[in-house]
């Protein structure tokens, strides 16, 4: 007397197909008189052991459902990691200083992989430099912009050389509107654009497809247009490092021209001590804060001052000699009687522009509130970023965190006329020089 039971099921779980379990009784023929109900007890107890079987089985496929779905996501996991570490070491790559033979094709590379990734793909990239904002962050629309890279130039040619920025929006407002400006008030010359950062020619080439020349570059196609009257006007805003640099560029060349000239920056020449001024520093610091009172809503400085509204111009500052010039630039503020207007640097160079020096120097003085301006030509990455970001070390947020109301005025010099007009007066300048 022996009861055959069987089980169909997967070998997934764990349980060979047509696994046969044997449930025996043993059945004593003198016995056989025994009564119903332990029989049916017998068969109860069958059945128990039978449906432990089979839910040891059930637990054992679950189990292996469960590792499946683990090993899916992990094996996914890997999978986006390793497309989104590929496009961040192509970033890094082209996040360089020097240009090579390969650097148009690596732009092309890094850009084509980045379209290629997912959403939550493009969301892990992250490199040595390279971050989900190198190709994903929306900076405006790049083809309102002109390169200036055309040919024919022509015998005159007016070369406008910037640091440079990636943010489209920006480089329009404030780059091509100055290249504009002294189109307008030069139309016998050509003017064309250097950009002395490569590592931002590289992300606007990769991104936008827009190709913007480097120095050498753009020394290069008026050599090769027959360029023989070349002026140049950087836009930097001093004598610094940045200026030196073009400087050594053009004195590669110069005697490939019949004549050179190099117009001013921006604030002028720079003086011994933090005394010193000139007319341009003055123009300048009337410019910018007048554009400054007119975005607050303020007629006056000393009508910002009643309401406890202090100004603060965010520079970049640096390590060169030039750096004085950002005291004289604060000098000059107290020489217009502009009081509750302050100079700072993302830098900290000279160490009394550094933000927790001018956090310091504002909070003694008793204002309340702060409105954060570039002190830079181009209102780009510092100041998106090192100003008026979300980020702990921004500016504002340090100024929010010292107890002041702030707002932000994310605009750069060169979009201000009256700074325009002083481009112009340095490149008339510098044209009357030629012999």
């Amino acid at each position: 007397d022996r009861t055959d039971v069987y089980v169909v099921r997967s070998t997934e779980g764990g349980c060979v197909r047509h696994s046969r379990f044997y449930i025996s009784f043993r059945t004593n023929i003198l016995e056989r008189g025994r009564s119903p109900m332990k029989k049916a007890l017998a068969f109860l107890m069958a059945a128990v052991m039978l449906m432990s079987m089979l839910t040891a089985c059930g637990n054992k496929d679950n189990a292996a459902d469960t590792n499946d779905a683990d090993n899916n996501n992990v094996n996914t996991e890997e999978t986006d990691k390793a497309a989104a570490d590929k496009v961040a070491a192509l970033i890094d790559a082209i996040y360089v200083q020097e240009r090579t033979e390969e650097t148009d094709a690596q732009c092309e590379a890094a850009k084509a992989a980045w379209d290629a990734l997912t959403d939550a793909q493009k969301a892990l990239v992250e490199g040595e430099e390279a971050s989900p904002d190198y190709f994903g962050l929306d900076t405006g629309d790049a083809s309102k912009d002109d390169p200036r890279n055309q040919d024919e130039i022509g015998e005159k040619e007016l070369l406008v050389v910037s640091f440079g920025t990636s943010f489209n929006d920006s480089r329009v407002a404030d780059i091509k509107s100055v290249e504009d400006a002294l189109q307008e008030a030069n139309p016998d010359w050509s003017v064309r654009r250097a950009f002395t950062a490569q590592i931002i020619i590289n992300h606007i080439q990769a991104r936008d497809g827009e190709k913007i020349d480097n120095m050498d570059q753009a020394l290069e196609r008026a050599v090769a247009n027959g360029v023989k009257q070349l002026v140049v006007q950087p836009t930097h805003l001093m004598h610094g490092a940045e200026y030196d640099e073009m400087c050594a560029a053009i004195d590669k060349v110069r005697d490939q021209f019949d004549s050179v000239e190099i117009a001013e920056p921006l604030l002028g020449e720079v003086g011994d001590d933090a005394t010193v001024i000139n007319a341009d520093k003055e123009a300048v610091a009337k410019a910018v804060v007048a554009a400054a009172l007119e975005e607050s809503g303020y007629e006056t400085t000393a009508a910002a001052k009643d309401a406890g509204v202090a100004y603060v111009l965010m520079g970049h500052g640096t390590a060169h000699v030039a750096k004085v010039t950002y005291s004289q630039m604060a000098t000059q503020m107290a020489e217009l009687g502009y009081e509750n207007v302050f100079v700072g640097t993302v830098e900290g160079e000279p160490e009394e522009t550094s933000c927790e020096a001018v956090i310091e120097a504002v909070k003694n003085a008793g204002y309340t509130t702060v409105v954060l301006r570039p002190l830079m030509v181009v209102a780009g990455d510092h100041a998106n970023n090192d100003m008026a970001g979300a980020d702990d070390d921004s500016w504002k947020t340090m100024f929010e965190a010292a107890g002041f109301t702030v707002n932000c005025q994310i605009s750069g010099l060169g979009r201000i006329a009256d700074v325009q007009a002083l481009y112009v007066a340095h490149t008339k300048a510098a044209i009357d020089a030629i012999a």
